[in-house]
């Protein structure tokens, strides 16, 4: 199949191309009204189509951003990028949507593919907050603007948005002490993603205040998924590990940890209560419902947004910071 292209346009007419090519782009100072219909005219009749890339490259824009999530399992990745994507497509913008799958060389490689592809700028929630450090330094060297979200990278100085995970940890955790419980198992997220730090400070020092045991023993370091979850409780029951209750770093690791805790005949919460950071309507899908703390996933992205386009039209501003309130919601995993 070949294109019809302006030189097509120009030799059924008998004009030259770049009067053409201004009377398609609407330059009427410099081609009149008769001309410029005539070539509108055969235009449409010869199934001309407009070069977008050709004229992205002479803009030096492609009106294209790039949004790199760790996965996509949960409703939270699935709802912050559907709301991206409708605030950028009002915008002029369109999206290429890239995940990591918890994976820094999968990472990479997208960054490298999204890049080539000459993306605006990217809204990114990380995997790692050292593995690809040099790429994201990379980028802010070139001036491509950056925005992260939900899991960011602390030594760098760039726009950020994300939910107070410290704070909000500390209180789910302090409401499992008001309700009884004394040994609290932490299935911590990995060292490499910020907020996972950020929880299990939470949970230390709610710990703390209460003058509870908070040993080493008492955090099982374990992945972010499903079987991530089953294998952390599989490993606390065969340990012999006295717990009466279990705060996650994710809602999928709760999902697993419960399902596990279950097989094993705990009763949830009477026997071992279960509650969770990062949570979604996953959470209101089993029995018994998973108490846990929701982010605002739709000002998350429509404030991620609003920090990129500042960024896009003036590289130099200053890099703002956007700490969201999220909220705990009591379920019957912890209120029995």
């Amino acid at each position: 199949m070949r294109y019809v292209t302006i030189k097509d346009i120009a030799a059924e007419l008998g004009i030259s191309k770049s009067t053409v090519s201004r009377a398609l782009n609407g330059d009427t100072n410099n081609v009149s009204r008769e001309t410029l219909k005539k070539i509108v005219d055969v235009a449409d009749r010869l199934g001309y189509r407009r070069n977008e890339m050709a004229v992205n490259l002479r803009s030096k824009s492609n009106h294209m951003i790039g949004i790199v999530v760790p996965e996509i399992t949960t409703p939270f990745s699935m709802s912050f990028i559907t709301v991206v994507q409708q605030h950028l497509h009002a915008l002029g913008y369109g999206v290429s949507i890239a995940f990591s799958d918890e994976d820094p060389r999968i990472e990479r490689a997208n960054l490298d593919m999204l890049n080539k592809a000459r993306v605006d700028g990217f809204i990114i929630s990380t995997c790692h907050t050292s593995a690809n450090l040099d790429v994201y330094e990379s980028f802010l060297r070139r001036r491509i603007p950056l925005v992260f979200f939900d899991r960011t990278i602390p030594s760098l100085d760039v726009p950020c948005v994300k939910s107070n995970d410290y704070i909000k940890s500390f209180f789910l955790v302090e409401n499992l002490i008001y309700n009884g419980k004394r040994k609290i198992l932490h299935l911590a997220g990995p060292d490499h993603i910020q907020n996972a730090l950020e929880r299990r400070q939470g949970w230390n020092e709610a710990l703390e205040k209460f003058h509870l045991p908070h040993s080493a023993e008492y955090v099982i370091p374990c992945g972010v998924g499903l079987e991530d979850g089953a294998k952390a409780i599989d490993t606390a029951l065969a340990g012999g590990l006295e717990f009466d209750s279990v705060f996650c770093f994710t809602e999928t690791q709760a999902l697993g940890a419960k399902r596990c805790l279950q097989e094993h005949n705990r009763r949830i919460p009477a026997d071992v209560a279960i509650c969770c950071m990062s949570g979604t309507v996953l959470s209101t899908l089993v029995y018994p419902q998973i108490t846990s703390v929701e982010q605002q996933v739709d000002a998350m992205a429509s404030t991620a947004v609003d920090l990129l386009m500042e960024k896009i039209e003036d590289f130099t501003c200053p890099n703002r910071s956007i700490v969201l309130d999220s909220k705990i919601v009591r379920r019957a995993s912890t209120e029995g």
